[in-house]
């Protein structure tokens, strides 16, 4: 795959959604586009191919779709971070702030093997907040985290300060509209 992909030409822009003034990049439309699809693992590939990782986790849910492939190129285990609620088992749970209110996040605590390095995937970093209490809810399970890859930085939401300390790897990043 080359490495001159146009991925800005494969994100579809949407003003005014979820909200007036919002500028939503969506992925959906990379998904349906076989050779940008391919170019964004090729480049996962290319960044923690040779990457000391025991696991892989993704954040719910459009992370889901990029760290899965990716683990199983890599026959790594895939660790799922979901919504309150969602997983059945006994689960580490992390609560963190949004812009209006409060979420929280869990994982399986069977699935986080203590003492492992878990490279982070999500679609997209905003502000770093869900990311943050990812890591965090790893910690709980004595896991650290390898690295961190999104597909899209938005670093005008200053996901750099939420995420010191942190390797931070996007493919591209927008810097306001």
């Amino acid at each position: 795959m080359s490495n001159t992909f146009d991925l800005d030409r494969a994100i579809r822009k949407i003003k005014g959604f979820p909200k007036p003034g919002i500028l939503f990049y969506d992925i959906t439309s990379v998904l349906i586009n076989p050779d940008a699809f391919g170019y964004c693992l090729d480049k996962m590939e290319e960044l923690y191919g040779g990457a000391a990782c025991d696991a892989v986790a993704a954040i719910e849910s459009r992370g889901f779709v990029f760290a899965a492939p990716f683990a199983l190129r890599r026959k790594l285990p895939l660790i799922l971070i979901r919504k309150k609620g969602k997983l059945p088992g006994e689960t580490y749970r992390e609560e963190f702030t949004l812009e209006y209110g409060t979420d929280v996040i869990e994982a399986h605590k069977a699935d986080i093997t203590a003492g492992s390095k878990v490279l982070l995937v999500d679609d997209l970093i905003a502000t770093g907040g869900t990311l943050k209490a990812a890591a965090a809810l790893l910690a709980k399970g004595r896991a650290s985290v390898a690295g961190i890859f999104a597909v899209i930085g938005l670093p005008f939401l200053h996901y750099d300060d939420v995420l010191k300390g942190f390797r931070v790897e996007t493919l591209i990043n927008y810097h306001g509209e």
